[in-house]
């Protein structure tokens, strides 16, 4: 007869050794599974830092770039005030821009001699402010009615429109509005007056959205 002693030893030892076995394969299964959420974990993470590594260069880049960006604009403004005695004004929504471009009396054809500031300016709106809107101000002296004035100043504000256009400035929606006798540099100062020939004349206000040349404090 079997000893019943002997077969409850052998079957506490099979039930330990199972035991044993099953730890065993759970400790390896929670060990492999550790490794490889490890492994999985730093390759995630690796991952994201190399993302964001990336992410940093652009901006950085970008930063680098606009600054450029910036640093020739004001060159080439500067270029405009010295060279053409420009007045260039920043304002919330763009810059204003006040050349010596004026008109003989009573008339609104653009003169020889303010060909080469137009021409540049165009230049710069042409590089720098792409999509904006660009008004061009016609101004007359106080000589003559007051409607014959404003009819006059949006004579010469649509005469500098058009020669821009022919000048190729381009990538812009152009204004041309006639403010009369209004907002005298001179005041009072008309036909061969001192002074009168400033009151003849025309102002261009570029309104940008968000365009570099909005970033660009005024250099009066």
């Amino acid at each position: 007869m079997l000893n019943i002693r002997n077969v409850s030893a052998a079957a506490l030892a099979v039930v330990a050794l199972s035991a044993c076995a099953t730890k065993g394969f759970v400790r390896k299964e929670l060990a492999t599974g550790i490794s490889t959420e490890r492994t999985e974990r730093v390759g995630a993470d690796s991952a994201i830092t190399n993302e964001m590594r990336t992410e940093f260069t652009g901006v950085k880049g970008e930063i680098a770039t606009l600054k450029t960006d910036v640093a020739s604009l004001r060159r080439d403004l500067t270029a405009l005030r010295t060279e053409f005695g420009a007045k260039i004004t920043a304002m919330e929504n763009g810059m204003k821009f006040a050349f010596p471009v004026n008109f003989a009396y009573d008339d609104a054809a653009v003169r020889d001699e303010d060909r080469a500031s137009l021409d540049r300016f165009v230049q710069v709106v042409n590089k720098y402010y792409g999509g904006a809107l660009v008004t061009v101000e016609g101004f007359a002296d106080p000589a003559g009615s007051p409607s014959y004035n404003m009819q006059l100043s949006q004579k010469r504000a649509e005469s500098v429109s058009s020669y821009l256009t022919q000048s190729g400035i381009t990538g812009v929606s152009l204004r041309a509005v006639g403010l009369g006798e209004s907002r005298q540099v001179v005041e009072g100062a008309e036909r061969d007056m001192p002074g009168a020939e400033a009151n003849r004349r025309v102002v261009f206000v570029v309104e940008t959205k968000g365009a570099t040349g909005a970033s660009v404090s005024s250099m009066q």
